[in-house]
């Protein structure tokens, strides 16, 4: 199917917007309750550890999803990366199928999350049943496999939110050009349609990737699952932060976490992305920012050790790797700067041909992860 957009093109749509609630948090969260007891693995801790791995179909042909370097990149994530799990996400049913299966024959827990944009939503469904039946064939074999029915409905799927494309419905939230309660009830009915579509086909653990603050009925999956960039000067206010997800009973997995690569990122969060001047050509980095992977490394690092203390279930990274990003040396024109990616893409001359390099945060997730993974 035809309709996909990937974060990256997004994220370059809406640079001009400068919206706040693509971040997520336009709705507002349950209030907190007493937390209840943890999911995490047998010794405490995280019991998943892992990243985001997107499968689209790229800007240009040498940018987009391929099979054999799909394979490459899944081989470091478990062997180089220590990675327990991977979240493959994107559209087009034979490349999430193909990832996905490449992961679970690798021995690699598998979340599979169909993210079709701006196409009617009776088509957005079709394609989510479409993966749906592919995680359950998966599930049938033997793999772990979870399926996310989608993620953060409000900005991708048309008619909950006026507008005709992602970038024009953040437009219009921006603008407040929309019903909040509509909104909401819109919302509802959507993931409520998503969810029975995905339990229509597929047997196994369900979630859905809601932005942080999404007010979102959990009883409806198995698992909780919140796209989390917030930034705190302490962990007490992390665990405040998180505790509100708690309060279902039920397994909570970050699925999206991680920070842009430069000074002053974290406190960016989800809007870390939104420093690239996009009209003009090519495009630059805004306001003399200083590249800085340490700063992304430490940021990363800290808030999976939150995760950790709190024994969440999963915690995915984003993101692996964002090809439409590449690195330059003329800090104006390194749009890895803006990238939430724990790899740099490196161009190889005017071919098109591109390579990735590993950054500081590549090596201290390896370091968090390998530990983990050494303990009894």
């Amino acid at each position: 199917m035809s309709g996909g957009i990937s974060r990256g093109r997004f994220l370059a749509g809406a640079g001009g917007v400068g919206l706040a609630a693509a971040a997520g948090g336009l709705l507002t969260a349950a209030p907190a309750v007493a937390s209840s007891p943890g999911a995490g693995g047998p010794a405490g801790g995280l019991r998943y550890r892992g990243v985001c791995y997107e499968v689209v179909s790229g800007e240009t042909p040498t940018t987009g999803w391929s099979a054999a370097r799909m394979r490459e990149d899944l081989c470091v994530i478990d062997d180089r990366l220590h990675a327990t799990t991977v979240s493959v996400f994107g559209d087009g049913v034979e490349r999430l199928g193909a990832t996905a299966t490449e992961a679970a024959e690798r021995g690699l827990h598998v979340w599979l999350q169909p993210r079709l944009a701006d196409r009617p939503q009776r088509e957005i469904l079709d394609h989510l049943a479409e993966t749906g039946r592919h995680a359950e064939r998966l599930r049938r074999q033997g793999a772990a496999v979870h399926l996310s029915v989608g993620c953060e409905f409000v900005l991708f799927v048309p008619g909950i939110v006026p507008g005709d494309s992602a970038v024009e419905r953040i437009e219009n939230i921006s603008k407040g050009n929309f019903d909040p309660v509509l909104t909401q009830r819109r919302l509802k009915r959507f993931i409520g349609r998503a969810a029975a579509v995905g339990r229509s086909v597929f047997g196994g653990g369900l979630t859905y990737g809601a932005a942080d603050g999404d007010e979102v009925d959990w009883g409806l999956f198995d698992i909780v699952s919140v796209n989390y960039y917030g930034y705190h000067r302490s962990r007490a206010a992390y665990l405040r932060d998180l505790a509100p997800y708690r309060r279902w009973g039920k397994p909570v997995a970050i699925t999206e976490f991680g920070s842009c690569t430069f000074r002053g990122a974290p406190e960016q969060g989800g809007m870390g992305w939104d420093v690239v001047d996009y009209t003009k050509y090519p495009p630059e980095i805004k306001g003399g920012l200083v590249r800085s992977e340490r700063t992304q490394a430490a940021y990363i690092t800290d808030v999976l050790d939150v995760f950790e203390s709190m024994d969440l279930y999963s915690a995915t990274l984003y993101n692996f790797v964002s090809p439409d990003a590449p690195h330059k040396a003329e800090p104006r024109h390194d749009l890895d700067m803006a990238s939430y990616s724990i790899v740099k893409t490196i161009q190889d001359g005017t071919s098109g041909r591109w390579h990735w390099e590993p950054k500081e945060a590549f090596h201290a997730v390896a370091d968090h992860y390998g530990r983990a993974a050494r303990r009894p």
